[in-house]
């Protein structure tokens, strides 16, 4: 899963990275508003932990934005103030959880993982589409005309993850490498090419019907396929 965290806030905004890497979440981390405004943007993370005090725009701003955006990313809004109305004014705005500071990490973990559930299809813990299933808890891809399993690697898995939950929409190669590799990893456009081929591979190895298809210029796309 990745994160976004925006929190302008140096010492909080540390120990919160150290803690939900030692979680095993990827988490990119901005301290401006308008910064954090534009990686929501990019649509590529599982939940947003939003700080409402932020330089440049406000958590409460960047909520609303996002949503009048399209963007239905689940957010976890932090803030010092402790009165109900800033807490109305946060879920108002589009935030789906609040978290009033300071708070026990152990409640500020068990509220990201409600959250990431969420973007999950199915209760019980699966992503399906055409002909495929993916399990998230053993990284296991299925078909169900075939019955046929496989077990993909990390990246695999979230790649496939990541298309079969964007259903009927064109990822970006840009967005892709962002969702896998993070901003501010080294990894180029290439390596987008290599895992999307090794991915492919065991979709064929399963014998789905359901594909990958490149749209030139612009990036991929999951297919039903002959199903």
């Amino acid at each position: 899963m990745r994160l976004l965290l925006v929190e302008d806030e140096k010492r909080m905004a540390q120990a919160l990275c150290e803690i939900l890497r030692l979680e095993k979440y990827d988490v990119d981390h901005f301290a401006n508003g308008c910064d954090g405004m534009t990686a929501i943007e990019s649509d590529v993370y599982d939940v947003v932990i939003l700080d409402v005090m932020l330089p440049g725009m406000n958590g409460f701003e960047i909520a609303k934005q996002a949503r009048k955006k399209g963007i239905r990313t689940p957010i976890l809004m932090l803030t010092a103030k402790a009165e109900l109305d800033d807490k109305v004014s946060g879920l108002d705005s589009g935030a789906d959880d609040y978290l009033t500071k300071p708070f026990m990490t152990k409640e500020l973990l068990a509220r990201i993982r409600a959250l990431c559930r969420r973007t999950v299809n199915t209760a019980d813990g699966t992503l399906r589409f055409a002909d495929i299933v993916l399990d998230e808890s053993t990284c296991t891809l299925s078909c169900t005309t075939t019955a046929q399993s496989v077990r993909l690697s990390e990246k695999e898995y979230r790649i496939l993850a990541y298309l079969m939950a964007n259903q009927g929409h064109i990822l970006t190669r840009e967005q892709l490498a962002v969702k896998i590799w993070g901003y501010e990893n080294d990894a180029e456009y290439n390596n987008v090419e290599v895992y999307m081929s090794f991915t492919r591979r065991k979709m064929n190895f399963v014998g789905a019907k359901a594909e990958i298809k490149a749209v030139r210029g612009v990036g991929y796309e999951l297919r039903c396929g002959d199903v």
